[in-house]
């Protein structure tokens, strides 16, 4: 599992959103995003994360970042966790996890003395030419609007 560092193009892709919307990263040229990948809707990290993100997203559109999450959960699931907490950024339903092995986020996990393959919750912050300024390994699911706007 390679994943990709500070410096590094982020990939190309098009995957479904929540709604079944393709979403692609040509749809980002041109603008700060942020993609944010949590290993699955509606568990407690993952919940904590996103409400921080949505309880900061003005500060961080102000400071001028599109939000994207990603995990491989169905498009249904998607949906229930973006309507239940009111999320007003796309989740991208990547169960053929193209988005995933594109950013070398998926990969062997250790849990409780468990090896599995999943997700690693990592952040990827992206300038406007699609070249990653920044990758947060180490995401503070409670605080995570902070982590992206300290810069």
């Amino acid at each position: 599992m390679k994943t990709l560092q500070a410096g590094d193009k982020a990939p190309n892709f098009k995957v479904n959103d929540q709604s079944g919307n393709p979403i692609s990263s040509e749809d980002y040229k041109g603008k700060k995003w942020v993609v944010f990948f949590y290993p699955k809707a509606s568990t407690p990290g993952c919940t904590a994360e996103v409400c921080n993100l949505r309880d900061n997203y003005q500060a961080l559109q102000d400071q001028g970042y599109e939000l994207l999450g990603v995990s491989a959960d169905s498009e249904k699931r998607q949906t229930n966790f973006k309507e239940k907490y009111k999320l007003p950024f796309p989740l991208l339903a990547d169960e053929n996890k193209e988005v995933l092995n594109g950013f070398g986020v998926w990969g062997p996990k250790k849990f409780m003395g468990r090896e599995y393959d999943g997700i690693h919750r990592k952040t990827f912050i992206i300038n406007e030419d699609g070249i990653i300024e920044r990758v947060i390994d180490k995401v503070k699911t409670k605080d995570h609007a902070a982590q992206i706007l300290e810069d």
